[in-house]
């Protein structure tokens, strides 16, 4: 919250409950989660103004957001911008890992075609070991 203040901008109730609903969520989440109150546990809010209120977050830095399969997309605060994320494309199940993790993977991407590759953003789409077993 001093982050918003610090960089000009007003403390409003609207952008006091999205910060307070980001530090309460177990991990990125919707717009529509943030205006329900995650379900109860904080007050709800006004759909357009969580969007309005993440996108000027975003701007400044302070949240990001992710896409993590199909829908829209969700937010986290810049403070967990570490993470990256694989999500399976059948099920939508998402797993949060520390970057090295998948040091293999950029490593194999980068010697293919020279991209440096992140998956903070775009996580890294596959099938879930449940799925997987399905399938077989």
């Amino acid at each position: 919250m001093a982050a918003v203040r610090a960089r000009g901008l007003r403390l409003s109730a609207a952008r006091r409950l999205v910060l307070e609903a980001l530090f309460a969520a177990d991990g990125p989440v919707g717009a529509e989660g943030i205006a329900s109150g995650l379900d109860g546990r904080l007050p709800s809010s006004d759909l357009a103004s969580v969007y309005r209120n993440l996108e000027t977050l975003e701007a400044l830095g302070l949240v990001r957001h992710v896409h993590l399969g199909h829908g829209p997309g969700r937010y986290a605060l810049s403070g967990s911008s570490g993470l990256e994320y694989v999500v399976c494309e059948r099920c939508g199940e998402h797993v949060a890992l520390a970057p090295e993790a998948l040091d293999g993977v950029r490593d194999a991407v980068r010697e293919a075609c020279g991209y440096r590759a992140r998956f903070s953003h775009l996580p890294l789409a596959g099938v879930c070991p449940a799925c997987a077993a399905e399938e077989d």
